[in-house]
């Protein structure tokens, strides 16, 4: 396998974008909340929030205290707003099990509520300078083209950890910086859609490059479109619960004007089984 460490880490410190979770100082907590914001979220959309989210609760045990719904109107349109929920009920398992500090053993974080491989290990890296690969889609195209010659990566794998853990150098503190600039340049230079070849670090040991940039096919599962979905349904009841007063607004007045009232219906269920919403004395509220 080619060496892929030394030039992402040249270019990563020449190139890196400044973004708040990579400061000095920001803490582990801070990289916890910002890794549950990102998932699905562009970075510009991330940062209002993530700032917003910890001025407001700077701790897990500042989290804990307050109330669900709390939680899930400060989520705002970051959408997915079942992380919020989940956010929270990490931050009180932090409070209850770890004595109000987040842990850094993959194993414990993966034990906390909407934790995954990728953000138990990006914790670790980033908040606690353990050694561990790190994956998102970012650096999974990345090694798919470097390495394997594919235009696009294939379905998520646990074989991508291994094909990260391959790449990282033996040093620990390297070993983070290669995981981060790994996912930055996935990010802004070998993009899925119009990568910037001519000035990435890996272009003279890129096997895709190299192999002249063929089309291999993209066997990731697409996204349904927004407009018209469920899932649009479902903000438009979360929205009109945040801004109404005590968060709480009578069932039938529940976006009355909705064009497909089973949809309407079907989103207010869903919300309610996923924990977001409560139904009660002809009410819908956020959780209490």
């Amino acid at each position: 396998m080619p060496d892929l460490a030394t030039p992402l880490v040249a270019w990563y410190r020449e190139n890196a974008r400044d973004l708040p979770w990579r400061r000095p100082g920001f803490g582990a907590w801070g990289v916890l909340v910002s890794e549950f914001m990102l998932q699905q979220t562009p970075v510009n959309r991330v940062i209002p929030h993530l700032e917003a989210w910890l001025e407001r609760w700077p701790t897990p045990t500042a989290l804990a205290a307050a109330a669900p719904a709390d939680a899930v109107r400060k989520w705002a349109n970051l959408g997915y707003p079942r992380r919020a929920l989940w956010l929270h009920r990490a931050a009180v398992e932090i409070r209850d099990r770890h004595a109000g500090e987040v842990p850094h053993d993959v194993d414990a974080l993966l034990a906390l509520t909407g934790i995954g491989d990728y953000t138990a290990r990006a914790v670790a890296v980033f908040a606690y300078g353990d050694r561990h690969p790190v994956v998102d889609t970012n650096t999974r195209r990345v090694l798919a083209r470097a390495i394997d010659g594919r235009s696009q990566p294939g379905p998520p794998s646990r074989r991508d950890l291994d094909a990260m853990a391959a790449v990282l150098p033996v040093d620990v503190a390297t070993s983070a910086v290669v995981n981060a600039a790994t996912m930055e340049l996935g990010a802004t230079v070998c993009t899925a859609r119009s990568p910037r070849c001519e000035i990435c670090p890996l272009r003279d040991r890129c096997a895709w490059l190299a192999a002249g940039r063929p089309d291999t096919g993209d066997e990731r599962r697409k996204q349904a479109r927004y407009e018209g979905s469920d899932r649009q349904a479902r903000g438009a009841v979360l929205k009109l619960l945040r801004d109404a007063a005590d968060h709480a607004i009578p069932l039938v007045d529940v976006v009355p004007d909705w064009s497909d009232a089973l949809q309407r219906d079907r989103a207010i269920d869903s919300l309610i089984a996923d924990g977001l919403a409560e139904a009660s004395d002809g009410m819908l509220r956020l959780p209490r």
